[in-house]
């Protein structure tokens, strides 16, 4: 398989787009966790850490495929809607796309910040145009490791996104990480499901406020 522009192969986008296309989690061990504002969130336990990876269904509302790219990858904007980012940033390192994001964290909990790589493209699928995102953590010279602040070393996300034929999108997202946190695994799962729903309003006036 040809390897796209960066460190994900082709395939790898591919596969985001079958998934979005398939629109349900398939294989074997996902569980619905919890509906809402017209989104569906999976969920199956990873590897051997106790935390759960999700995957995300859902259709965005007077939100073109275009737009909601373009909200996602504008790390700047990103600062101004999301009061948990603490620092982004990215920079171009060895030809690939790196991000920097610091998390907040209340006290007396330490602030996680993240480095990963970032590769947005733009497939024809049967005519269709999709928007795929694939990150995955990375660990590059540039970002070292800061004093008081975690280091998340096991991060994956994809994105895909297309048009439902309306005026809105499509969107299947797939994510996991270890954010190393020293209290239960239960709790950290009940607040992904109970904050589900907060972070897809946050997500959805981000769009609307867009100003490009």
């Amino acid at each position: 398989m040809a390897q796209a522009a960066g460190c994900f192969s082709e395939n790898q986008f591919r596969e985001a787009c079958a998934e979005l296309q398939e629109w349900g989690p398939g294989g074997a061990n996902w569980e619905l966790l919890v509906t809402t504002l017209g989104f569906r969130v999976y969920r199956r336990r990873y590897q051997q850490t106790g935390l759960y990876e999700y995957k995300v269904f859902g259709v965005l509302d007077d939100c073109p495929p275009d737009l909601f790219a373009a909200v996602y990858m504008d790390l700047d904007y990103r600062k101004q809607w999301d009061p948990y980012v603490k620092e982004i940033q990215e920079k171009r390192c060895s030809g690939e796309t790196v991000v920097y994001w610091q998390v907040k964290y209340p006290f007396p909990m330490s602030n996680r910040d993240f480095v990963y790589i970032r590769e947005h493209q733009e497939l024809d699928v049967e005519g269709q145009k999709i928007h795929v995102v694939l990150a995955q953590s990375t660990s590059v010279p540039q970002f070292p490791e800061r004093s008081g602040v975690v280091r998340v070393t096991q991060y994956k996300q994809r994105l895909a996104v297309q048009s439902d034929g309306k005026k809105g999108s499509k969107v299947f997202m797939n994510y996991f990480d270890n954010q190393d946190l020293q209290i239960p695994t239960w709790i950290i799962n009940n607040f992904v499901k109970n904050n589900a729903q907060e972070v897809l309003r946050k997500i959805e006036n981000a769009y609307q406020n867009y100003q490009g």
